[in-house]
């Protein structure tokens, strides 16, 4: 005990060599979630919180831990978490106390905090002096009056309550985390953030109809521009009305990504919200929507003012093995306006881990636009549904239920309304229905039967001067275009192209765009894709083929098919089912297959059969509500649902799954691009491989040199030292990088 006269400290020396001052950084935390937790009624609470989180680094053994990190490098390695845990159970329900526990390891669960809180009360003397010391520091960490909750939080008893608290704990948890983050990051910085100036939703939205209108007169005319006209018209118009959750029903090709947009940010600004974010199943369509909304949002490049759409699709979990301080480089939303994954929505509302949580708070007061929302998957919808009622009813959110194919949700318990408060609609059904009557632009055939082959279908794609071949798995993509180019062998790389999320984000972005060019230009192209490019991607093929699949995504594909309606006849959509074709191995997948056959098909209904596909989704949800419905694991969405209401955090987060066939993210720096962007990337590797101190803007960075490739294929690759650990569970990719597929399968 060598320091008990000095004030105490939070955090080892800056670049300036200065140590961070608990006592500041405690203020600092506490001011900064206060601020996070305004909206929704958390902000005592959550200042408290941030007040009470580090309190336990005041004891001395832990100060002399870490002067002893400071000259021998390392950490700590002493828990600093129980001090501030007690005290935040003593001043509010003691279950709130879960969200200073967890600021490092994970909320845990109320039955395992339960216990340590009876082991403190009985055995916690030593907590004292850290308490002691900070307590002649900052009196108010034991307040006289308790900090207030939100008031609905009173006689919280039913099941849709306890979920409810989930939620806040949740809410208050990723305040509280961000905060700290936040403050800690200033500190080895050696400054405050200097926060850009954004303008507010009533200029964002003056900005957002200015600059579509001229993106709309620029353009090319379409015979479906004033089908497109009326649709946004119709739901710019309804976003005077109340906060609460809307159906966006707009045919593949009616505008839906500028609709949804338009009357998001129409909305936010009538009711006076912080931000809208919008959530899309594929990474394609994360850049492609980005792109369209940065060119009707962001500022002029000299403008001086901060960037308005943030597009956010990492995966990387920060919180694996890897090393502390990569942390602060987690994602938070700190924009108006955030492109994101479902993925990654959805992980943030049912994780454990403060990285991943980080962002959460930015939903209150937000307007969420689930574009894409029937490709949520089946097994997940009751805790998914349940979750965005919640921030509706509790958290002051709007949320839009986007889809071309919008699926018949009201069969699932937990759509059921609160308050009266029902999904309406933002267009009315009579409209949809001419919609998709008027923006009918395709026929469909079908290719069944044994001699069907990826080959046979790759034979006759290219005999055709303009063709989009879609395909289930990155496998097939790979086979396909490897038959294609062997057809094709005069023809250029911009005439025999590939996509999947094996290749990176930016050369994803590079291969639509010189798409976009052949079809513009007239000149011959042949794509091959798996279902990332069958919706958001605004490209016109005059021809296209369907690998079988579900109905919706057929649907989907099918939209990029004489998407203009410029052709002086129908375009033509093949639907083929390959003998050698892959299929993904989820069950729901299976079932939902299983009912799609006896509905669609040679002799029965299209894809485009409106009345088809709402049979096909309430048979196909009736099941997902059955207890037959399960995932690989045996987990039901209400099992998940009950998790949740028990406060059982990290069983929530485990059987929390979206996506079923583990894949991982590998940063490939293309020897093409120019050198000061594979320098950037370069910098931001060694940044967080080194483990320095750093923000959200590093691994943004390098999200255009990302690709996705399987996790048994990651761990075969480091194995044989082709893929290197950046941080948590990031690699970098130093193995052979096709120029047109990416990071390839291995060949068997």
């Amino acid at each position: 005990m060598t320091i008990n006269h000095r004030r105490p400290w939070a955090h080892s020396a800056n670049w300036q060599g200065e140590r961070h001052q608990l006592d500041d950084h405690l203020r600092g935390t506490a001011a900064r979630a206060r601020q996070h937790a305004e909206p929704f009624g958390g902000a005592e609470a959550a200042e408290y919180l941030g007040l009470v989180h580090d309190v336990g680094k005041a004891a001395c053994a832990w100060q002399d831990g870490l002067i002893r990190a400071e000259s021998e490098g390392g950490r700590v390695g002493l828990d600093h978490k129980q001090a501030g845990t007690l005290l935040a159970s003593q001043h509010l329900p003691w279950q709130f106390g879960a969200v200073v526990h967890g600021h490092h390891g994970g909320l845990p669960s109320i039955t395992d905090l339960k216990v340590l809180m009876k082991e403190l009360r009985n055995d916690g003397a030593h907590l004292a002096e850290p308490v002691n010391r900070v307590v002649d520091l900052l009196p108010q960490i034991r307040p006289t009056l308790r900090p207030q909750l939100p008031p609905w939080l009173t006689g919280a008893r039913t099941d849709t309550a306890r979920a409810d608290v989930d939620l806040l704990i949740r809410m208050l948890f990723s305040s509280v985390v961000d905060a700290d983050y936040l403050d800690t990051s200033d500190h080895f910085r050696g400054r405050a953030r200097r926060a850009s100036p954004t303008p507010g939703m009533a200029h964002l939205r003056d900005r957002y109809e200015k600059r579509r209108q001229n993106l709309i007169a620029g353009r090319a005319p379409s015979p479906i521009d004033a089908l497109r006209s009326d649709a946004y018209d119709q739901a710019v118009t309804a976003a005077s009305g109340p906060r609460g959750i809307y159906r966006l029903h707009v045919p593949t090709g009616g505008g839906k990504t500028l609709t949804g947009g338009g009357y998001a940010l129409h909305h936010a600004a009538a009711h006076g919200m912080r931000r809208v974010i919008v959530a899309v199943p594929f990474i394609s369509i994360t850049e492609q929507n980005a792109a369209v909304y940065r060119s009707l949002l962001d500022p002029a490049p000299d403008s001086g003012n901060g960037r308005v759409v943030l597009e956010h699709h990492s995966s990387v979990d920060l919180d694996a093995p890897g090393g502390h301080w990569t942390r602060l480089a987690a994602e938070n939303w700190d924009a108006p306006f955030v492109v994101t994954t479902t993925v990654q929505l959805f992980h943030s509302l049912f994780s454990r881990s403060p990285s991943a949580m980080r962002k959460l708070h930015r939903l209150a007061g937000s307007v969420i636009v689930l574009d894409e929302v029937q490709a949520l998957p089946d097994r997940l919808l009751t805790p998914i549904l349940s979750v965005l009622r919640g921030l509706v009813e509790r958290f002051g959110a709007t949320v839009v239920l986007s889809s071309a194919t919008q699926p018949e949700l009201s069969v699932i318990p937990a759509t059921q309304p609160i308050h009266g408060r029902t999904a309406h609609s933002l267009l009315p059904d009579d409209m949809t229905h001419t919609l998709n009557e008027k923006l009918c632009r395709v026929r469909y055939e079908w290719r069944t039967g044994p001699g069907v082959t990826l080959a046979s279908i790759a034979a006759e794609a290219s005999t055709h001067r303009q063709t989009l071949t879609v395909v289930n798995t990155t496998k097939d993509a790979n086979a396909v275009h490897r038959t294609l180019t062997a057809l094709r062998p005069t023809a250029t790389p911009n005439e025999v192209v590939h996509l999947s999320t094996r290749m990176t984000g930016g050369h994803r972005r590079e291969t639509i765009d010189h798409i976009r060019h052949q079809l513009a230009q007239g000149a011959p192209v042949a794509a091959v894709s798996t279902s990332l490019i069958e919706a958001g991607v605004d490209l016109d093929f005059p021809r296209l083929y369907r690998s079988i699949t579900l109905p919706e995504s057929m649907l989907q594909a099918a939209g990029r098919c004489n998407r203009d309606g410029r052709l002086d006849d129908l375009g033509t959509v093949v639907v083929f089912d390959p003998a050698d074709g892959g299929q993904p191995f989820d069950r729901t997948y299976r079932l939902s297959m299983s009912i799609a056959n006896r509905i669609f098909g040679p002799g029965r209904a299209d894809p485009d059969d409106l009345d088809a596909l709402g049979a096909y989704y309430r048979a196909r949800f009736n099941i997902q509500t059955s207890k037959a419905s399960t995932d690989v694991t045996g987990t039901t969405g209400e099992t998940i649902e009950r998790l949740r209401t028990d406060l059982n955090y990290p069983a929530v987060a485990d059987a929390f799954q979206m996506i079923d066939d583990a894949s991982g993210s590998v940063v490939a720096i293309r020897s093409c691009l120019p050198a000061d962007e594979q320098q950037t990337a370069r910098s931001a590797i060694a940044t967080l491989r080194d483990g320095t101190p750093t923000g959200p803007d590093t691994l943004r960075a390098l999200q255009p040199h990302t690709a996705s490739i399987p996790r048994k294929e990651l761990d075969t690759a480091i194995n044989q030292g082709t893929a290197a650990l950046i941080c948590g569970d990031l690699h970098e990719w130093v193995g052979p990088y096709h120029p047109q597929r990416g990071v390839e399968p291995p060949t068997a």
